[in-house]
């Protein structure tokens, strides 16, 4: 979300959330914080560690091997990967001398055909998405943990599933540890979460992390489902766990703080959802839903529910595509313009190319700085002033990244105004 400061309140949270360290949760299980991207959950058994996720890259498990054998003494026998992301699965082949077990569950949805086509644009946005290009005071944090290893050159070391679960629910004894396995769509449709009922403790994946979710990540990709989000959450909360740990961010201890973290989050994500099924069915379009529907202040003051990794807006965007597709009920938008043709016509419009870049110098005096970018896109699209436009835009990107509390969103803008300023022609012009 855009706010005065919000590129300070990022920096606020970053630094509170992602300290690192290494917490004995209950005897015999862990937590590895802020040591990758992700977390890293490990439990002892008999003989041997079951480690639920490996952080991002090889050099980063190996340290965490390092970290499980001084606190254990212990081989990892066991892995299971909450989801296949690859901040959760790139530090696995740094146990292949023990050579474990690797648990995945297949997706309960099936990825769209002929993703591959469009891997390498989705790619191209994700490394904006992230930052990846930005320096480390740049980047602040991906917004739900430290950067990736990768952009300090470390390499991914993959391990691949031994075995791939295509069920709902596997429970099993593993070297003395009761471990009951459950498939959880959310954030991607292979999530599960691990419940240990001994010892209370329930591993939740990326179905939940202590801030807005990505329930639409800005680099694009599949819907992701959000009612079957709220159904997740609803299963998690009915374990009555009394120790809650994340994917990313802390964990929450106590039941009855779990209960109360687990509700909110599950409560705000149902009311956007059902805020904007409302609203589409009364008639709004996508951008007046977009600026209209705000998190009620019970929730926007939690701290867990701060808009650092997704956002609101996107999420309502998100849900008006899923459920109406691209077409908003306005018949002019059913034919409109190619925006080369709309861009030439509104700048004749306005006066000409000069008057447009001097209601841009105007705006972004003024601090509009989204109306100059949609000015500086009209001279863009018609051609005009391009040099100056493209200073222009960047300049307002920049300003916006600023007030972005979202580390996706920020990074997006940064990093699209150095591709403008370096002489890039973005995909998106």
């Amino acid at each position: 979300m855009l706010k005065q400061n919000g590129e300070q309140d990022l920096r606020n949270f970053t630094e509170n959330t992602f300290q690192e360290s290494v917490e004995e949760i209950v005897p015999g299980v862990w937590i590895a914080l802020s040591i990758g991207h992700s977390n890293a959950i490990f439990i002892e058994g008999n003989t041997s560690v079951i480690l639920v996720d490996t952080l991002d890259t090889g050099k980063r498990g190996e340290r965490l091997r390092e970290i499980i054998h001084a606190a254990t003494g212990k081989e990892v026998g066991t892995i299971i990967y909450t989801h296949s992301h690859v901040d959760h699965r790139g530090g696995a082949g740094a146990f292949d001398l023990s050579n474990p077990e690797a648990i995945a569950f297949s997706p309960c949805v099936p990825v769209l055909e002929h993703s591959v086509m469009v891997q390498d644009i989705l790619n191209k946005r994700g490394a904006r998405q992230f930052g990846f290009s930005l320096s480390d005071e740049e980047n602040i944090s991906q917004g739900i943990g430290i950067r990736t290893g990768a952009v300090y050159g470390e390499a991914r070391a993959f391990r691949k599933p031994t075995v791939v679960y295509d069920q709902d629910q596997v429970i099993r004894e593993i070297d003395g540890v009761t471990v009951e396995m459950t498939r959880i769509q959310g954030e991607t449709d292979d999530q599960i979460m691990v419940w240990l009922p001994e010892k209370k403790v329930l591993c939740c994946g990326d179905n939940y992390y202590g801030c807005w979710p990505n329930l639409y990540a800005i680099r694009g990709g599949q819907y992701r489902d959000i009612a079957a989000w709220v159904r997740s959450l609803d299963k998690i909360r009915s374990y009555e766990a009394e120790y809650l740990l994340p994917g990313h961010t802390k964990p929450v201890c106590g039941q009855e703080q779990v209960a109360e973290v687990l509700a909110n989050f599950r409560n705000a994500i149902a009311y956007v959802l059902e805020e904007t099924l409302r609203g589409m069915n009364e008639g709004k379009d996508m951008d007046t839903l977009a600026a209209e529907i705000a998190l009620p202040e019970k929730y926007a003051d939690l701290p867990y529910l701060g808009e650092y990794y997704g956002t609101v807006e996107w999420t309502v965007r998100a849900v008006f595509t899923a459920y109406a597709g691209w077409f908003d009920g306005n018949p002019t938008h059913l034919h409109p313009l190619a925006p080369g043709k709309r861009g030439e016509k509104t700048v004749a419009l306005m006066g000409g190319p000069q008057a447009v870049l001097r209601a841009v110098q105007a705006a972004v005096e003024e601090k509009e700085y989204q109306w100059a970018l949609e000015l500086c896109d009209l001279l863009l699209n018609a051609g005009e002033m391009i040099q100056e436009a493209r200073r222009w835009k960047a300049a307002a990107m920049r300003k916006l990244a600023k007030m972005e509390t979202s580390a996706n969103g920020r990074h997006y803008y940064l990093v699209s105004a150095y591709e403008l300023e370096e002489g890039e022609i973005p995909e998106y012009l």
